[in-house]
């Protein structure tokens, strides 16, 4: 076997050998073999990403908003002359099947246009005052270096959901990719420099827990930006102490079905929320509340629409399920499954890792019915392709126990009522109700992120909301 080759960090605007720092094999979960090499980073080589980001971000925070803009749409242009190849690295790397690489890659791409033409538009305010000599306004600037802590589900795609905001409203970023998936963020660089972004305005250097810590508590980080789960969100923030933070954490969101709901179409969105990058998704189907008048037949929709779930090989183009993407989440749903089974839930398909598969991180889909309200599979956020059904007995019963949840993420209802629809809108405690479609649907143009005070963050991904989180809003005052 040829050993594949290292791909070195990208620091100031090039990439950067390290030829005396420890390596990291990335290792395909699709077929067990190594896809590449890189180097762990060190302390110096943080210094050096931060010194560059700061004599970067003081020119860049200068630029005109419309060329900075210019400079964003160019990116997305050379990200999707590279979509194919982005693709195909990202796939092998972290075990989804192809089709989904190519439309991670491609938005990734529509984020930053669409970042681009937010960034121009991201107008202040005249405020009135109560003094008649004195005019109060609003504006925007960039809070200046992040350092941004990246998961290995969405490789490409959640980079680019703080990339394109930061940059385009003046921001520098410092980057870590997690060390299991940080071949396609590296080699979309390829792609950053080509559309002409200054160096030292975004650097990637992939690392372990430890690194990610030295990059949260380093002196030249201004502020943090973080996509995981939600027990390192809270050690990152303990480390960060009052430097700014955008905080997007784990989701054990509800999917609801009410007694009126059209059951066929309420089937078919929790499968889909459930499969795609094999359940690893924040927002993925982890709970179903089932009106117990329309359980019997709901079970039989979902076990129909199970059977297109094909698991796979995610390069060939029949594959609808690939592997997990690492030992850790196999194994959490390995502690979930044993956990349901020990309470009496009944698995109705699936439940296990597949035999005979090229690594052990292939696991069959997953529906299982009389999931306990208090097991891990309802508790805790499962991160897999599975379905758990529980019942409730009226409407009140179902919204108790979607608020059963200390993760308020994103949640669903299905109801032909638009009084059931508003009010699971407003009372179900999630950031985002999503009515008569898959928990697992969202636009890159809406606001997305947790609520209340759940543990799932503060902030908002998407649209205008992620800009005004990157920057400062502040305030001038004339005197007349």
């Amino acid at each position: 076997m040829t050993t594949p080759p290292q791909q070195p960090l990208f620091i100031d605007g090039e990439y950067t050998a390290a030829p005396d720092a420890r390596s990291f094999e990335v290792i395909s979960p699709a077929t067990g073999e190594p896809v590449g090499s890189i180097p762990l980073p060190t302390a110096a080589d943080l210094d050096r990403a931060v010194a560059a980001a700061h004599r970067a971000q003081r020119s860049w925070a200068g630029v005109n908003v419309w060329e900075r803009a210019a400079v964003c749409h160019r990116i997305a242009d050379e990200i999707d002359r590279r979509r194919d190849a982005l693709a195909r690295l990202q796939t092998l790397e972290q075990g989804k099947p192809l089709a989904e690489s190519v439309a991670d890659v491609t938005e990734a791409a529509q984020l930053f246009r669409l970042h681009a033409e937010d960034a121009v538009r991201l107008n202040g305010e005249t405020l009135l005052s109560r003094d008649n000599s004195k005019r109060m306004f609003t504006f925007h600037r960039p809070v200046g270096t992040w350092g941004i802590i990246t998961p290995w589900n969405f490789p490409l795609l959640m980079f680019a959901e703080f990339a394109a905001p930061g940059l385009a409203t003046g921001n520098a970023l410092v980057v870590k990719p997690p060390a299991h998936t940080p071949l396609t963020v590296l080699k979309a660089m390829e792609a950053v420099s080509a559309a002409g972004l200054p160096g030292g305005l975004v650097n990637i250097l992939p690392g372990d827990g430890s690194f990610g810590d030295a990059l949260v508590r380093h002196r030249g980080i201004h502020a943090i930006g973080f996509i995981g789960s939600s027990a390192t969100g809270a050690a990152i923030q303990a480390a960060a102490g009052l430097k700014r933070s955008l905080m997007e954490c784990s989701g054990n969101g509800p999917l609801v079905v009410l007694a009126d709901a059209d059951v066929d179409a309420a089937a078919k969105a929790a499968v889909d929320g459930a499969y795609p990058c094999a359940g690893q998704v924040c927002c993925a189907t982890e709970r179903v509340i089932v009106h117990t008048d329309v359980h019997d037949a709901f079970v039989d929709a979902v076990l129909r629409e199970s059977e297109r779930v094909v698991l796979g090989d995610p390069l060939d183009e029949r594959t609808v399920l690939g592997p997990l993407n690492n030992e850790g989440v196999a194994r959490k749903m390995d502690r979930h499954m044993a956990d349901a089974r020990e309470r009496g839930a009944r698995v109705l398909l699936g439940g296990r890792r597949r035999a005979g598969m090229p690594t052990g991180l292939y696991y069959e889909f997953t529906v299982v019915d009389g999931v306990p309200e208090d097991s891990l599979l309802s508790q805790e956020e499962s991160f897999g392709p599975v379905v758990p059904i529980i019942t409730g007995r009226d409407e009140d019963d179902l919204l108790r126990i979607a608020n059963d949840d200390a993760l308020g993420l994103q949640g669903a209802v299905f109801t032909r009522s638009m009084t059931s629809a508003y009010r699971f809108i407003e009372e179900m405690e999630v950031g985002q109700v999503i009515v008569n479609e898959s928990n697992n649907w969202w636009d890159i143009n809406m606001p997305f992120g947790g609520a209340g005070a759940r543990s799932t963050g503060w902030g908002r991904i998407g649209g205008k909301w992620t800009l005004m989180d990157m920057t400062d809003t502040r305030t001038g005052v004339i005197s007349l």
